[in-house]
């Protein structure tokens, strides 16, 4: 009898230790953390609940007129739903990595559906309009920005047909945003070093995957003059006085992680080490973002904060061989990653995004 309860507990161990391992949605493994696909369609479902919910809504737009006062899905039908429109941007950009990467995830033919609805040739002209209008020429800039770069690149370098028609579609709207930004960063005449939406390494540092893979060698020129312009001259960045109150960026992780790919790796590594010293220190601390109340749509992106760090220690790891760096990089998405569905819509209508882009980048 005790042998039959023990076989029986120990059954139990086994079929509960399988589930787990399956249904994990994420793992460590080679020194990182890895996304599972148990995970990709966990994640898959935030931006799909809000991908046409048209309210709560943030609008961006200035209104010049009386033209705008209607739905913002009448003037953003591509780009309408999770709260705003740089959400909703980076959510499809979300989704269709996922679907390249576990192509067999159950949401897949909903993404498949959502976007044969969206991306439409009049959907996105329509969303070009917005930008070619006077009032607006810098709308979404260059948060916004970065991202439709990001989605139409991950779009572009995937062999579907699907995906072809999508890019097809999205390729005025992309279009629109390359040439801005190189108007946008001639004029510009001091970077931007907040830890928001406008932090312009962040900007730079996305539109350079997309103007690198797709050869835009007039957007490539702009972003590199801007990054040595700004940058190249930088020490020891106040690393100390991060983060602030409201911050999903941070100034310092973010410019370095724009020069890793702007300058060569001899020439990179001999730069960091006058940028940020600190990040040579074996002993080197980086704690966490906190956030104390997620249903608070700002204090909720110290959340964001410890993905993006994430990505960029990463990043910067690699490129420098750096075994301490990856390690505070885990520690920031092991923080981070169990709140990025925490039941409050002000963090789940686009945290995801920042997790899979740090998982899987």
């Amino acid at each position: 009898m005790r042998c039959k309860y023990f076989l029986l507990l120990l059954l139990t161990f086994v079929i509960g230790s399988i589930c787990t391992a399956q249904d994990a949605q994420y793992i460590k493994k080679d020194g990182g953390i890895m996304l599972t696909q148990s995970g990709a369609s966990h994640f898959a479902k935030l931006p799909l609940r809000c991908a046409e919910k048209e309210f709560p809504y943030k609008t961006g737009i200035t209104f010049g007129d009386s033209s705008f006062t209607t739905s913002p899905k009448n003037y953003h039908p591509a780009f309408f739903g999770c709260f705003d429109w740089h959400s909703s941007v980076h959510g499809h950009w979300m989704l269709v990595r996922l679907l390249k990467l576990f192509p067999g995830i159950p949401e897949a033919g909903q993404i498949r559906e959502l976007f044969n609805k969206h991306f439409t040739p009049e959907n996105i002209n329509r969303e070009v309009l917005i930008f070619r209008s006077k009032d607006n020429k810098g709308f979404e800039r260059t948060y916004g920005w970065a991202w439709l770069l990001q989605l139409q690149d991950e779009l572009l370098t995937w062999n579907d047909a699907d995906a072809k028609n999508w890019a097809a579609a999205l390729h005025p709207l992309a279009g629109e945003l390359s040439k801005l930004t190189v108007a946008y960063l001639d004029k510009l005449v001091y970077p931007i070093r907040v830890g928001e939406h406008s932090n312009l390494a962040f900007g730079l540092s996305m539109m350079y995957d997309y103007a690198a893979h797709q050869k835009d060698t007039t957007l490539t020129k702009a972003i590199n003059g801007a990054a040595m312009r700004f940058y190249f001259a930088d020490k020891n960045c106040p690393f100390s006085w991060e983060p602030g109150g409201s911050d999903f960026l941070s100034p310092c992780l973010e410019e370095a992680d724009l020069m890793r790919k702007v300058l060569p790796k001899q020439a990179f590594t001999s730069w960091l080490k006058k940028f940020m010293p600190q990040l040579f220190d074996k002993n080197f601390k980086i704690e966490p973002g906190k956030v104390k109340d997620r249903s608070d749509g700002k204090l909720v992106h110290l959340d964001g904060l410890n993905l993006s760090r994430a990505w960029c220690l990463k990043g910067i790891a690699a490129t420098i061989n750096n075994k301490h760096l990856l390690q505070l990089a885990n520690e920031h998405l092991e923080a981070a990653l169990p709140q990025v569905a925490s039941g409050n819509y002000e963090g789940e209508h686009w945290l995801a995004s920042f997790a899979v882009y740090a998982l899987t980048n």
